[in-house]
């Protein structure tokens, strides 16, 4: 006879399909998107047909499992931007500190976007499509602080800081001796103050507020 406590145990477990997005989300973080479709379906204990019912295949699954790890990430930038108060200096810089701390994590393994854009050599690949816009929303999300700060120029500032912190995390990977997150954050500063009318105050913060691995 089946209990109540089988019974919830049972109802908890994921289906075929989230299992699939857990393993290979983990996995490919872990060891990127060439990993096998067989290590995928080992790890989630699913049967090759439910690959293919729910996501068409392996480049279905890839960009959902992109999917998934852009809205948690995007999630954290402006958990940690709101953390850091009202002040727009504050809230960038505390994702360069968020950030910084993540790179210097023993288990940090790069940033799972450059990662994808890198091992997807297909220029077609949906995977690319999913990035693109992940780094399109954190983008408006600099900008948006930029221009409430009243910056020279927001866009470009944004497209700067952009690239900071791809820089920041294939350091945090390739050159984890390199101080990437003391220099990341001087950089940041300068991006900032370059850009402000010389009347405004400068002050520094940082927040603590926890982002996924990118």
């Amino acid at each position: 006879m089946t209990t109540a406590a089988t019974t919830a145990t049972a109802s908890a477990k994921p289906g075929p399909r989230e299992r699939l997005l857990l393993a290979a989300q983990e996995l490919t973080y872990r060891q990127g998107v060439g990993v096998g479709v067989d290590a995928i379906l080992k790890a989630s204990g699913v049967a090759r047909r439910s690959l293919y019912e729910h996501f068409g295949g392996k480049d279905g699954l890839l960009a959902e499992v992109l999917r998934r790890s852009t809205a948690e990430d995007e999630a954290q930038y402006r958990a940690t931007m709101a953390a850091a108060g009202a002040d727009p200096r504050a809230r960038l810089l505390a994702v360069v500190d968020r950030l910084g701390v993540i790179a210097a994590d023993p288990d940090f393994r790069g940033c799972r976007y450059l990662a994808a854009d890198l091992g997807l050599a297909d220029p077609a690949h949906p995977g690319h499509e999913v990035t693109r816009a992940y780094r399109s929303t954190v983008h408006g999300l600099f900008e948006a602080e930029f221009r409430a700060l009243g910056h020279a120029r927001p866009g470009f500032a944004a497209d700067q800081l952009l690239i900071l912190v791809d820089g920041l995390l294939a350091a945090g990977l390739t050159r984890p001796d390199a101080r990437a997150a003391a220099a990341s954050r001087e950089l940041a500063e300068h991006i900032i103050d370059s850009g402000l009318p010389a009347t405004t105050t400068r002050t520094t913060a940082g927040g603590d507020v926890g982002f996924h691995n990118n």
